[in-house]
């Protein structure tokens, strides 16, 4: 499916991983809805993308996904100027207080990443179901960004909540395909492995230490990298869905199990580097 004009919505559009796929995007000539808490990073990464796409239509919103109503009205306001939603990006996500274990964690640590991850999830997908037209049109796609921890159980400390929200990311991804039979609306999953950029910063709270300790010996993936597969899964035909893809470091094995030798390996491999 060609993704020129196809109108996207992306949340945690600002920075990361939501970046990288807009930028990816906007290189298919999509016409792009951006939401994330910063507005001042949402508009100045709106202006570079404009400027490096001449023509490009970018729309940007100040939103919380956690706030049901202020997203609603912010999906109807862009419906009104763009007449529907085509695909919508579920992107935004975190994680807080590593590596702190559950009894350790502050609630209020608990209550944003489950407002976020699980509540900002659904409230973000029955917006653009709705107020976005997907259901009335009995059309469009629907990617969730979930994780490989979704399906695998973290080694280190610190993950309950997250792990527990991307669970029930992977569940509600499984059965709002199965309750959408009958329409055209496809329901996929991304589910990046370690990916460098601030959420991992974020999760062990900016703590150089443990983040070094964390990427050490292997290259993680960088956001590009998932930004590629996710054009890969929205370039489809009509009649196919990747219904779901992991795409990790190769020297993610598992989430039990880190290649910490792969960059001692680096002459091996032709020099090879990252980015």
């Amino acid at each position: 499916m060609s993704l020129k004009d196809q109108t996207v919505l992306i949340t945690g559009a600002s920075m990361g991983i939501g970046a990288a796929i807009a930028r990816r995007l906007a290189a298919e000539k999509a016409t792009l809805i951006l939401f994330a808490r910063s507005g001042d990073k949402l508009k100045a990464f709106s202006g570079e993308l404009k400027q490096e796409h001449e023509g490009l239509q970018v729309f940007t919103t100040a939103v919380d996904v956690q706030d049901h109503k202020t997203l609603s009205t912010a999906v109807s306001n862009i419906v009104d100027q763009l007449g529907h939603i085509d695909i919508l990006i579920n992107n935004a996500g975190l994680a807080l207080g590593a590596p702190n274990r559950f009894p350790d964690l502050k609630i209020e640590d608990i209550i944003t990443m489950t407002g976020t991850n699980i509540n900002g999830y659904m409230f973000t997908t029955y917006a653009a179901l709705n107020e976005g037209k997907m259901k009335e049109r009995g059309k469009g796609t629907i990617l969730n960004v979930t994780s490989t921890t979704g399906l695998e159980v973290p080694p280190f400390p610190g993950e309950a909540v997250y792990h527990a929200s991307k669970a029930c990311q992977e569940a509600f991804t499984n059965v709002l395909r199965t309750e959408l039979v009958g329409t055209d609306i496809k329901v996929l999953a991304l589910r990046p492995g370690v990916v460098a950029t601030h959420f991992h910063e974020q999760r062990v709270g900016y703590n150089k230490e443990s983040y070094d300790t964390f990427m050490s010996g292997f290259e993680p993936l960088i956001a590009n990298d998932v930004a590629e597969a996710a054009v890969f899964m929205l370039s489809q035909k009509d009649r196919v869905s990747v219904k779901a893809m992991d795409v990790v470091p190769t020297a993610q094995r598992s989430l039990q199990v880190f290649d910490r030798e792969w960059n001692g390996r680096g002459e091996d491999r032709g020099g090879e580097t990252m980015g």
